[in-house]
């Protein structure tokens, strides 16, 4: 297991690349951070990125969502 959080973290990178450009859109290791100005615009940014995540089968536990 040797470096399997830097592979995760490059794993994350990859399938979150475009809204990490475009968007304030943060991932560090397991955490993903979205910042906007607008609610409506957040809600959106969290849809796609939860549906990326579900596409690549990666889930995120609800009682941590903030």
């Amino acid at each position: 297991m040797t470096n399997s959080l830097a592979i995760f973290q490059a794993m994350m990178n990859k399938i979150l690349k475009d809204s990490i450009n475009k968007e304030k859109v943060v991932a560090f290791v397991d955490n993903v951070l979205i910042e906007t100005e607008t609610k409506k615009g957040h809600n959106e940014i969290v849809e796609k990125i939860l549906r990326r995540l579900k596409e690549n089968d990666l889930y995120v536990k609800l009682g941590k969502c903030v």
